[in-house]
């Protein structure tokens, strides 16, 4: 079934983006990550130009991660007052997102900034979810884990708050901070963050595990909209059909993953997502070095 994507001026076979979507919306369910990170690197795969595929994926991963929100609110997974002070955070940041997303794509440099994003934050926190997770499996990160808590750069922040589903007593500054960060790469990479906010919250923050995946949905879903009207306004480069494609798939498969994560063993799936996110640094890593079949990249106006 072949669609015609408008803004990416390409005509595309749309079961595959829907089972593209509905990859994304498992992998939202079952790690707490938007999904963009995978999603925007196998549209530019796919041929779609970079710029369209990191505004159309920040778009749905909103969707996906509605359903997210609320299978793990259901279950008391979400701190949405920790949330709300990384939404705060993550407006703010798409705001100055935008303004280098323009000024990168202006010198016509924006393509590579994504693509070398991508190969940076993809294969270290690859590496780093990796080895935990090869670490808990052998026995030698448990205690390290037990004993997890907040950075101290986090715990000498002045005007500490409570936030009692997460168990900490910290400043908002913290995830305020974390929060612009992540709305920054969510503008410039199409991604929901979560594969940096996942991380951020437990080794940063010191959040308890068991709220981590709800929350970082929680904010996904409110900066992603931010995002999606940020591009909308700014680079109008938000192909609304590459859209609905991929929330058709989103949608079932983001309440399929938050099923299985509730009954998987986490060590597996934190080593499985990092075996995925490493090969996906690598194959962007090498697309920085070859010659694209068109060398121009044409932007909608």
């Amino acid at each position: 079934m072949d669609v015609y994507l408008p803004i990416a001026n390409l005509s595309v076979n749309g079961l595959w983006i829907v089972a593209l979507g509905a990859l994304t919306g498992v992998l939202s369910g079952l790690f707490g990550v938007g999904g963009g990170f995978l999603t925007t690197p196998l549209l530019i795969f796919y041929g779609i130009p970079p710029t369209v595929a990191a505004a159309s994926a920040s778009t749905q991963v909103t969707g996906a991660s509605v359903t997210g929100v609320l299978a793990h609110g259901n279950r008391g997974g979400v701190d949405y007052r920790m949330g709300m002070v990384m939404v705060a955070g993550g407006v703010i940041g798409s705001g100055f997102g935008a303004l280098l997303f323009r000024f990168f794509r202006a010198i016509g440099q924006i393509d590579v900034v994504i693509s070398a994003l991508y190969v940076i934050l993809l294969g270290t926190i690859g590496m780093l979810m990796a080895r935990e997770a090869v670490q808990t499996l052998r026995g030698t990160g448990s205690r390290q884990a037990a004993r997890r808590r907040h950075h101290p750069l986090v715990a000498s922040l002045p005007m500490r708050w409570r936030f009692y589903r997460s168990g900490l007593y910290i400043s908002p500054l913290a995830p305020l901070i974390v929060g612009v960060a992540v709305g920054i790469l969510t503008m410039l990479m199409g991604v929901g963050g979560g594969f940096i906010l996942v991380p951020a919250m437990l080794y940063i923050l010191g959040m308890s595990a068991n709220v981590v995946v709800g929350t970082s949905l929680y904010n996904i879903l409110f900066v992603t909209m931010a995002t999606t009207i940020m591009h909308s306004l700014t680079t109008k480069a938000v192909d609304i059909v590459l859209v609905f494609l991929l929330l058709i798939g989103s949608v079932t498969g983001a309440q399929l993953g938050s099923q299985i994560a509730v009954k998987a063993k986490p060590e597996y799936l934190r080593l499985i997502l990092a075996t995925v996110v490493l090969l996906v640094a690598f194959r962007m890593f090498l697309g920085l070095f070859y010659q694209p079949d068109e060398i121009y990249t044409v932007y909608p106006l």
